[in-house]
């Protein structure tokens, strides 16, 4: 079969590993790495066997997909021109920095016919695969998110940096409209929101508490859901799922420790398998987009509550 000729936009922290994933794949070619760090762009296409280009632009008519991890506020022009050019995406998240932006990219790649996958990578973490089977009918979910500061990523609020990634997961195993969304939080070392925690009411009668924060001593990555005559317990990291369950009047432990894999890889697997079969993602821009609509009004509320 014919191999999928790919090109990298972005070197930063995780376009890196992209570069690195790509190259290992039997039924890819990397073409080229693009930044507008010259030295970065050839250290890397050294590294990984590519050409390295500082404009994007130049390596359009040479693939036939693209992926996307350059700075967020650059995702829509980015995306509308390599989508233009007829080339399938992977944005890493969020996907834009705006609902408008968001939309017209989703409504120019289903005009087109083209895959567009949105980098929520913990879709596709072993732990939250395993506990989306035994997830039911939610009654309320947790979710910890924290990091030490590093600057990394403090030209966003930490909602859209971090928090993002829960708010996705919470939307597809809750499968509800929301009802009411109430938030707190605080600006520490950025001129950008560091600290948030929300509270999301469904339709449904679930309810989400999400807490993120980039000014933590250790990271912790957390979820729990709970139901009825149930709870689960899943520690991103470790990709470990602990279940408590009611027998009788018995309450079970089991802890499931399912086969460790890494989620950007296999993000990455899936987009290129969507490619070659023309199927949706899973994590498509409707997605991406909805779940940048929480990030965002949960940062509205929290810029609103500050003095």
């Amino acid at each position: 079969m014919k191999k999928i000729n790919v090109a990298l936009i972005g070197i930063g922290s995780i376009g890196v590993h992209h570069a690195r994933i790509f190259s290992e794949m039997e039924d890819v070619n990397l073409i080229g790495v693009v930044d507008p760090d010259a030295s970065k762009a050839a250290e890397t296409a050294k590294k990984y066997n590519c050409k390295a280009y500082s404009d994007y632009k130049e390596v359009l008519p040479l693939v036939d997909a693209l992926s996307i991890a350059a700075p967020t506020s650059l995702h829509y022009e980015i995306g509308m021109s390599c989508l233009q050019q007829e080339k399938d995406l992977m944005i890493e998240k969020p996907i834009t920095t705006t609902l408008n932006e968001a939309e017209t990219l989703i409504q120019e790649a289903e005009k087109r016919n083209l895959v567009l996958q949105v980098g929520h990578l913990e879709r596709f973490n072993s732990g939250v695969s395993l506990m989306s089977t035994k997830v039911n009918k939610p009654n309320f979910i947790e979710s910890h998110r924290l990091s030490p500061f590093t600057g990394r990523s403090s030209d966003i609020d930490v909602t859209l940096d971090l928090m993002i990634h829960d708010i996705d997961i919470i939307l597809s195993l809750v499968n509800s409209d929301i009802k009411e969304i109430r938030a707190a939080g605080s600006k520490i070392l950025t001129n950008n929101i560091d600290i948030a925690h929300a509270w999301i009411e469904f339709e449904n009668g679930c309810i989400a508490e999400a807490v993120t924060s980039r000014m933590a001593d250790d990271k912790l990555r957390l979820l729990k859901v709970f139901q009825k005559d149930s709870f689960m317990s899943l520690n991103y990291q470790s990709q470990e799922l602990i279940c408590y369950e009611k027998n009788g009047d018995q309450v079970t432990k089991k802890v499931d420790k399912p086969v460790i894999k890494e989620p950007l890889k296999e993000q990455l697997l899936s987009f290129i398998n969507c490619v070659k079969t023309r199927t949706e993602p899973v994590v498509s821009g409707h997605e991406g987009r909805e779940a940048l609509k929480v990030a965002l009004k949960i940062s509205a509320l929290v810029s609103d509550g500050l003095v």
